[in-house]
């Protein structure tokens, strides 16, 4: 049914499908219950407790990614279903990830956006891959010696790092498969509050002013259109 010759990146293409489906999904279910809708079912708590959609989607991961591992490779059929449970699972998690982080219900809180970040950066990023980007463009010098290719790796990398220093999540962790992100991530200014400002930019200094300029002028009308974005998909959190 699937060509072996594609089977790798058929199962990224359904992790791909059953991660963006479900976080679709889960966020029409959440926002249906919100409203307390009265023919849609509400949340499962059985006994009182309140089974948050990260346990079954942890179930869902380790069922889909130890399938994967468990069934022969001529199993094309069966390690693309695991791929596609696996990316259910994933947006179950990922859709509850400021759960996790901050070990308290911060769905409908301006905590709660971190989730939305998290879905949404895995979904760009597997769909950069699925698009032909490869880690650190590591396929770009393929025909290069092992320690050329080693060298260029761990410097896009550290680049990389910097900029995630520089408070620039998504540029430094899309940077990992885009050529030249991680570079203009790392050499630009760092954001107020970022381990790097705090580090490297004295109070009152030139840098930090102009930091601060760029985030109000620059930063915060992009950060507010991608909130709009994502809340028109995801539903507002209080506090807005």
């Amino acid at each position: 049914m699937f060509s072996t010759l594609h089977l790798p990146q058929t199962r990224l293409l359904f992790f791909f499908l059953g991660l963006v489906v479900t976080f679709v999904l889960i966020r029409i279910s959440v926002r249906m219950i919100r409203a307390k809708v009265r023919w849609w079912p509400g949340n499962i708590t059985p006994g009182g407790t309140h089974i948050h959609h990260v346990v079954p989607g942890t179930v869902f991961m380790l069922v889909g990614g130890v399938t994967g591992l468990a069934v022969p490779d001529e199993e094309h059929g069966w390690r693309v279903a695991a791929s596609a449970l696996l990316g259910v699972g994933a947006a179950l998690v990922l859709d509850e990830f400021a759960l996790i982080l901050h070990l308290r219900d911060v769905y409908w809180e301006k905590d709660g956006r971190l989730s939305v970040d998290a879905v949404f950066l895995a979904i760009g990023m597997t769909g950069l891959l699925l698009l032909g980007a490869r880690p650190l463009g590591y396929d770009e010098f393929y025909g290069e010696g092992v320690w050329v290719r080693v060298v260029i790796i761990l410097v896009n990398l550290g680049f990389a790092i910097v900029a995630l220093l520089k408070g620039k999540v998504w540029t430094g962790l899309l940077g990992l498969l885009v050529p030249v992100l991680p570079e203009i991530g790392a050499l630009r200014l760092a954001r107020p509050g970022s381990p790097w400002a705090r580090w490297r930019y004295t109070e009152g200094s030139r840098k930090l002013r102009r930091a601060y300029r760029r985030e109000a002028r620059v930063r915060q009308p992009l950060i507010r259109a991608k909130i709009r974005f994502q809340e028109f998909i995801s539903g507002r959190h209080d506090g807005d």
